[in-house]
């Protein structure tokens, strides 16, 4: 089943460019409406569960908005990148080669690291408990798990051992701590 998906997505991130524009929106509308319904549950069950207040006010403001702002600086320094070269973050229709620069030569997915933090500071700006500890691990173990199954060997497929080789260099989600002396020692592709 996943191979179909796999194909699916390369067919359709190689082919028309109409298609692409067409499916670029529904993409993102899709993820969105993915996260607004992962927050919505999560009120959801810390209500019903009479679960108590994860951090008291204002402090949530205070600590939610310097979380918020990382990870939106995150999301939109990604999305930058990905335009310069033409491209979108949606894997209908991707940029037209690998985007090695930007947040991308710490990372391989910047963007999703910045939804994630986006996710933990929504979760103490409305203090719930279940999006912190419950849906934040969870929606980030179904994007790993759609990485690791769908996403990633369409990149592989589509941009061979260029991709490969940044795969190994390049770690997924949290940046090396010794990442500028190794980045000295070999050049990202």
């Amino acid at each position: 089943m996943h191979y179909k998906l796999i194909n699916l997505f390369y067919k359709t991130a190689t082919g028309s460019k109409k298609v692409r524009n067409f499916l670029t929106p529904i993409g993102v509308i899709f993820f969105f409406s993915l996260i607004g319904l992962f927050i919505i549950m999560s009120l959801w069950i810390d209500k019903l569960l009479h679960f108590p207040k994860l951090i008291s006010h204002p402090l949530n403001i205070i600590v939610s908005l310097l979380i918020l702002t990382i990870g939106l600086f995150l999301v939109l320094w990604s999305i930058l990148d990905f335009i310069k070269v033409k491209g979108t973050p949606v894997p209908f229709n991707p940029p037209p080669k690998l985007v090695t620069t930007g947040p991308y030569s710490y990372i391989r997915n910047p963007m999703l690291s910045g939804v994630f933090i986006l996710m933990f500071g929504f979760g103490i700006l409305f203090r719930s408990i279940s999006l912190v500890f419950v849906f934040t691990p969870l929606f980030i173990c179904f994007n790993c798990l759609e990485l690791k199954i769908i996403e990633e060997p369409e990149l592989e497929k589509r941009l061979g051992k260029d991709y490969s080789k940044y795969k190994k260099r390049v770690p997924m989600f949290f940046p090396r701590l010794n990442y500028h002396r190794r980045r000295w020692e070999h050049s990202i592709i």
